[in-house]
């Protein structure tokens, strides 16, 4: 046998061995720490010879022992550079403080010398520096001479020229400036810092002479659209990663600006013609991000392509748009974003292309979001008649959804979404020629040359390929073996439902706009309900994600019922009609779904419309709701019955559920008047009695069944006002006992709870609320000696119900014995003690922890233990 050892022992054991490990640890990494510092290139290198500490040092690596830690160098380019940018600094705080301070005491020669002086020294010391392999302080006078030159602008306007235009002598400045630095940049190559400030000056000159001249905004946003070109054309062949990223950053904010310019001015045109103007200038960014992105790498050019096609969105589609009213302007939009999938065909580089379509997905997306708050007011509205069921029926449409939306601006909606459904319906039904049209932009990559390749090692259509290409996830190619891909079939999936949902949207959207007579809307919106149950019934079945088609049907089917039986409830005739006529379709798709869970979804639905029937029923004979308790309960007891029909059946169980949710109701509906709430959890009795007839229910419905007789009894005799509730229970217990007893005589193994419990709980938990409502000292004194009588018996019989129900009792009816008596005492201790108490008996669990931990997994081996 294997020896364990005891808990002290072994965890002695574990210390040692982690304390061990935790030593091994820093040896490995102390020697780690060597290895490095010898890796890194000495400062005198000492000959090669055999390392003393034994083992991996380098070759040229001096011998240290083992476990040596070498000092750290120092970072002497770190301390120098800071020590370079402290005395720039304070440079050029002296130079603008002498500029604004001191000017003015100093002569017209003085101030020309000592600017000439200092401006051309500090530009002249970096090439000297340079010279002598100082970069890091070449760079920090760089710094300051690049201050000084906009000190000498700044000083040069206030005396030489005071009556200039400040703007127009900030473009000239700036340009100026851009060149000086241009050219100082080219010609000391090896500073970091004078091309990327001359990209900084060069964003000014252009923006700040059309400002200067008043020009009117299109000259404003072509001035800015022009920088934007520049920063493009030095961003793709400037010198260095600074100046590339300085004109990205510039670009892209000068680019942004002229397009918010542009499309300010097409969307407030007074007409075409006024919309033609920014028009150009937006076809003229929409040129320059496409050329940009033909040019750039993979992550711009798609950035490009996204701009350029969502400015040409602008620009053609703002033509148009100016001479629509304004509930139509956005399908001009849409028809331009639609026109930009032609960019397939264009021959455009693939990344930008994509970049372009991804556009024209944000403009559908777009057009698409700006008609969900209409769709969402159809569909949500109908539930202002909550408030007021059966006030009769509303003359049209618009009337029964309470909304105050302006309809008229919301004209194109419905043509929007019946568009862009039909497109998404025609991809889905010819889906294998989209995708042989699209195959260019979506063909993979060789591994060498990142071109599209089929027939590069690895490709997916590479002979023998036996898997996808990494992150592909379209066809392998265009031609005769082209092989579908589990995503692609996804994807057309995804289109499909896309076209379902959108397809519903707009036919709901058009009853809306069109104010159609209620009656019409009603039968229209129950039609549709019904097709869109065939549509999930029928599916499409074959190829991978095609279930999306029949899941987003089921999805509209179950909103668009709920939906348009809200809308029923404002006429009584309608509403019998609708949710019979709901009742029957949903009923019917689950006897012609094949999967199990649409099937089970349909016949719940069809389970909550019949609830929804009932309570109606009581409402039309004129009941009170617990009056109409008792027929809610009709939908229930079919159920039962219809599960006792199906079995194991998967549908049986969420029928089931439902059932007695609508049971739920019924008691919700009967809770505020007692004789009517006994009776209902009396019939909800029955029900769980007759579903646990059933074998497969008996150990869930069985125990409900008795909960249920118990507490319509408790109900029943304190709606009757009883004092005495023994006199009713005691000969429920006595019976039930007895049959306990013969049953565990019979059957050993049978569980107390089973053969005892309900017995006991008929008595002991009536007479414990009654107990503590009584002021009388009889009641709680013979409550307590019975069930500490019950309690040893648990105890010596080992029965875990008359165990724990007797104690629990017993606890409870001492407690409010007790109760009087601990609040007394509590009131004449101090307000310290009880917080005291309570810290101590922290304390003391918390240094005894382990063994009440023992104690408490002890004692619940024991009650697992009893029958």
């Amino acid at each position: 046998m294997e020896h364990v050892p005891p808990p002290a022992e072994e965890l002695a054991r574990l210390d040692r061995e982690l304390a061990e490990l935790d030593a091994r640890r820093a040896q490995l990494l102390t020697r780690r720490t060597w290895l490095l510092a010898a890796l890194r290139p000495p400062a005198q290198t000492a000959a090669p010879g055999w390392n003393p500490s034994g083992w991996g040092a380098p070759p040229g690596a001096p011998a240290q022992p083992w476990g040596y830690v070498p000092k750290q160098p120092s970072a002497p380019r770190g301390a120098q550079n800071v020590l370079l940018t402290l005395g720039g600094l304070l440079l050029t705080i002296a130079a603008v403080a002498f500029t604004l301070v001191s000017w003015g005491s100093m002569g017209i020669g003085g101030r020309s010398a000592v600017l000439a002086v200092v401006t051309l020294g500090a530009m002249a010391a970096p090439a000297v520096l340079l010279r002598r392999g100082l970069a890091a302080t070449a760079e920090a006078l760089a710094a300051l001479a690049l201050v000084l030159t906009l000190l000498d602008v700044y000083a040069v306007h206030a005396v030489a020229a005071p009556d200039t235009d400040g703007l127009g002598f900030t473009a000239v400045a700036s340009a100026v400036l851009a060149a000086l630095w241009t050219a100082y940049g080219l010609a000391l190559g090896k500073l970091r810092l004078p091309l990327p400030a001359a990209v900084v000056l060069a964003q000014w000159p252009l923006l700040f002479w059309a400002w200067a001249a008043g020009a009117p905004a299109p000259v404003v946003g072509w001035a800015l659209l022009a920088t934007a070109v520049l920063d493009g054309a030095i961003a793709l062949w400037g010198k260095g990663a600074g100046v590339r990223v300085t004109a990205c950053v510039g670009g892209s904010a000068m680019g942004f600006s002229a397009l918010m310019v542009g499309l300010a001015l097409s969307t407030t045109a007074s007409g075409p013609l006024g919309a033609v103007a920014p028009g150009v200038l937006l076809l003229a960014a929409a040129a320059a991000a496409l050329a940009g992105a033909w040019r750039a790498p993979k992550g711009f050019a798609r950035t490009g392509g996204v701009v350029a096609g969502l400015a040409a969105v602008a620009a053609v589609g703002g033509v148009p748009a100016s001479a629509l009213p304004d509930g139509w302007r956005v399908l001009a939009y849409l028809l331009c974003g639609l026109a930009l999938t032609g960019v397939v065909r264009a021959g455009v580089p693939r990344d930008a292309a994509r970049g372009v379509l991804a556009a024209s997905g944000a403009v559908v997306a777009g057009a698409l979001v700006w008609a969900l708050p209409a769709l969402a007011a159809v569909l949500l509205g109908p539930v202002t008649l909550l408030s007021d069921v059966w006030a009769g029926s509303p003359e049209g449409f618009r009337s029964a959804l309470g909304s105050t939306l302006p309809w008229a601006e919301l004209a194109a909606a419905p043509v929007v979404l019946a568009l862009v459904a039909g497109l998404l319906g025609a991809a889905y039904r010819w889906w294998p020629a989209v995708v042989r049209i699209t195959a260019p932009l979506a063909a993979p990559r060789t591994a060498d040359t990142g071109t599209p390749g089929a027939g590069a090692p690895g490709a997916p259509g590479a002979a023998g390929a036996g898997a996808p290409w990494p992150g592909w996830s379209g066809w392998s190619g265009a031609g005769a073996g082209a092989r579908k891909r589990p995503a692609s079939a996804t994807l057309r999936g995804v289109t499909g439902a896309g076209a379902v949902a959108l397809g519903w949207g707009a036919f709901l959207l058009a009853g809306s706009l069109l104010d159609v007579p209620y009656a019409l809307a009603v039968a229209g919106e129950t039609a549709l309900v019904g097709g869109l149950l065939a549509l999930a019934v029928r599916g499409t079945g074959g190829d991978r994600g095609a279930t999306a088609v029949p899941v987003t049907a089921l999805v509209a089917a179950v909103a668009g019922a709920v939906s348009v039986g809200v809308l029923a409830l404002a006429s009584e005739g309608a509403s019998y009609a609708v949710f019979g006529a709901l009742a029957a379709l949903f009923a019917g798709a689950a006897v012609r779904a094949g999967a199990e869970v649409p099937r089970a979804v349909f016949a719940v639905a069809a389970v909550v419309w019949g609830t929804v029937l009932t309570g109606l029923a009581g409402r039309s004979l004129g009941l009170a709701p617990q009056e109409t308790a008792p027929l809610v309960l009709v939908v229930p007891a079919l159920t039962v019955l219809l599960g006792a029909r199906l079995r194991r059946n998967p549908v049986a169980l969420p029928v089931e559920l439902t059932g007695a949710l609508g049971a739920l109701v019924a008691v919700g509906l009967a809770v505020s008047d007692a004789p009517f709430l006994a009776l209902v959890l009396a019939l909800c009795g029955v029900l769980a009695a007759g579903a646990a007839v059933r074998p497969e229910r008996r150990p869930v419905a069985g125990y409900l069944a008795a909960a249920l007789f118990v507490l319509a009894t408790w109900v029943r005799l304190a709606a009757s006002e009883v004092s005495f509730p023994e006199a009713y229970t005691l000969p429920v217990t006595v019976p039930a006992l007895v049959v306990g007893v013969l049953r565990r005589r019979r059957d050993p193994e049978a569980s107390s709870w089973t053969a005892y419990g309900p017995g006991l709980t008929a008595t002991l938990l009536p007479s414990m609320a009654v107990a503590w409502t009584d002021t009388d000292w009889l009641r709680p004194l013979l409550l307590g000696v019975a069930a500490l009588v019950i309690t040893l018996l648990g105890a010596r019989y080992r029965l875990q119900a008359l165990l724990l129900l007797g104690g629990a009792v017993l606890a409870l009816d001492g407690l409010h014995e007790l109760a009087p008596y601990v609040v007394q005492v509590a009131g004449a201790l101090p307000r310290w003690l009880p917080p005291a108490l309570a810290g101590l008996l922290l304390l003391v669990v918390g240094a005894t922890y382990e063994q009440r931990l023992r104690d408490a997994r002890r004692l619940r081996d024991v009650l697992g233990r009893m029958r």
